[in-house]
């Protein structure tokens, strides 16, 4: 296999495996869940030191009984790492850079054949988004409490009452 192709592959796997760990971790599914994402990391890991000797110099393996949430960071950063190397054409994006691919839009007719377009080339862009929003809500929410507690605790901010 060309080497661009399968570290396309092993990004991918390490970006589906740092969101099911963040998934899991919401959904209370901990410990074999866990395990398995820990262990998905690892064996991405070693391959990836087998195609570039050089991430063995930036990345270590996780140990098994590591938390999802440092599962998670791991993916995401080892994902990061060839960021720039594939580049935005590949998919491989920045943490949140998502976009939507205007073809299905300009396809002309409705049919389910540009539905189904639709779902394939912006699918991952949805999935994107919704990505992003999930991993915001938490600093968004410390945000407002912050605003909240600045205001003198108000819970109808900027209201003219």
């Amino acid at each position: 296999m060309e080497r661009d192709k399968e570290l396309l592959k092993l990004i991918n796997v390490l970006r589906r495996t740092g969101r099911m760990a963040s998934q899991a971790h919401w959904t209370g599914a901990e410990k074999d869940a866990a395990a398995f994402c820990a262990e998905k990391y690892n064996r991405v890991l070693t391959r990836l030191k087998e195609l570039d000797e050089g991430v063995g110099a930036v990345f270590e393996p996780l140990p098994i009984e590591s938390s999802l949430t440092v599962t998670a960071i791991a993916c995401r950063q080892l994902a990061a790492y060839y960021e720039d190397e594939l580049g935005a054409e590949s998919g491989v994006r920045g943490a949140y850079g998502f976009a939507f691919n205007p073809r299905w839009w300009n396809a002309g007719e409705k049919s389910k054949r540009d539905c189904r377009n639709f779902w394939r080339e912006a699918g991952h862009d949805i999935e994107d988004l919704g990505e992003f929003i999930r991993e915001s809500i938490a600093e968004w929410t410390r945000r407002r409490s912050e605003k909240r507690e600045q205001h003198g605790g108000s819970s109808q901010e900027g209201s003219n009452a």
